[in-house]
């Protein structure tokens, strides 16, 4: 009888800490209780006990009283593709993996940043060599048919991986003391930050061909890419200035008394503290960037959303919005909250070197 009395005490002892502390936290955790007792046990019974896997259209789903995941399984490879060519498939599936190699491999204790950022740029090398082709008997896709998941992708890591060093550079341009390098970095990022992402998406599809010669054409995807770099380069330039404002001036005198110049001194010394206090507000960027991807549709690129949009205009599955939605939220979630993980574990292992 003493086992179960020493498994209990920790789980009782757990729950009076974390959830009935006090008055207030008691009333909420039995009301949150109350809340997934009477919502949980439905959602249960429509999304699993009642719901239908195997059924030729949604009127079939409808009278079963459950969720419609057969239009998952019928639709599920045009969601994830997209128009790209169905016999060539199998190469943003390769993309596809390689992207979530990628996110585990962050987790690694045994990579440098050095070794993971080289990781990210091949692996994103080998991604757009896969989804063009060309090359080891692969045909040529062009742009246009990028679709789906590994578009968002795509466009989400491309534009971190442009918009991060010059979102450095502008941070640095800000703080300078030099007049015209400091208004040319304030006026940019604040016009790029005043004016709203969808608005930029047109100039970026419209205005921007205007300004190039006649026999220079950037495909649609580019120059969606190209707005995502700059737009992200605005916003990670005022989260990095929040770290060079809250760094210490003892820091910079610091390297000063070492005798480095400015360039040691901000790789060195600054720059990697003020990126280490700031990691939360980055992450936050990096997810709304990825979120940020399903606004490209209005430029008619095929995201993710965009895909199930045209699946829903089947008239066997009008009725099977909701689990549709339901797949996009999940992809878009899992995502996320992956980056969410991977930030708060870095923090802690950076939260000795800052202390």
């Amino acid at each position: 009888m003493r086992a179960p009395a020493a498994f209990l005490a920790p789980a009782l002892r757990w729950l009076r800490a974390r959830l009935f502390n006090n008055v207030f936290n008691g009333l909420l955790t039995l009301l949150v209780l109350y809340l997934l007792a009477r919502t949980l046990p439905g959602l249960v019974e429509w999304a699993a006990v009642k719901a239908s896997l195997f059924a030729p259209d949604d009127r079939v789903c409808e009278a079963a009283g459950g969720a419609c995941w057969s239009f998952i399984r019928d639709w599920f490879r045009f969601i994830v593709f997209g128009r790209y060519p169905y016999a060539e498939q199998w190469r943003p599936a390769v993309a596809l993996l390689i992207f979530v190699a990628l996110l585990l491999l962050s987790f690694s204790h045994r990579l440098r940043a050095r070794a993971l950022g080289l990781s990210w740029i091949g692996g994103l090398a080998v991604v757009l060599l896969l989804m063009h082709g060309g090359v080891l008997g692969m045909p040529v896709v062009e742009t246009e048919l990028w679709n789906g998941v590994v578009l968002a992708l795509l466009l989400a890591a491309g534009g971190l991986a442009g918009g991060f060093p010059l979102a450095l550079l502008l941070a640095l341009g800000r703080r300078s003391t030099l007049p015209a390098v400091r208004w040319l970095s304030v006026a940019f990022i604040e016009v790029a930050r005043g004016v709203p992402f969808i608005a930029w998406l047109f100039l970026g599809l419209i205005v921007m061909p205007l300004f190039l010669p006649p026999e220079v054409s950037i495909p649609k995807l580019w120059r969606a890419e190209i707005v995502f770099t700059l737009f992200i380069a605005a916003y990670l330039a005022e989260v990095v200035r929040g770290g060079l404002q809250a760094m210490p001036h003892g820091q910079y005198e610091a390297a000063d008394a070492l005798g480095l110049g400015y360039v040691q001194r901000m790789r060195l010394v600054i720059l990697p503290q003020a990126l280490a206090i700031t990691i939360p507000a980055q992450v936050n960027t990096f997810i709304g960037v990825l979120k940020d991807t399903t606004l490209i549709s209005i430029i008619g690129l095929f995201d993710p959303l965009q895909d199930t949009n045209t699946a829903l205009n089947d008239p066997a599955w009008r009725l099977a919005y909701v689990e549709g939605y339901l797949f996009i939220a999940a992809f878009y979630f899992v995502f996320c909250y992956f980056m969410s993980l991977y930030s708060r574990r870095l923090e802690r292992r950076l939260a000795p070197g800052r202390a």
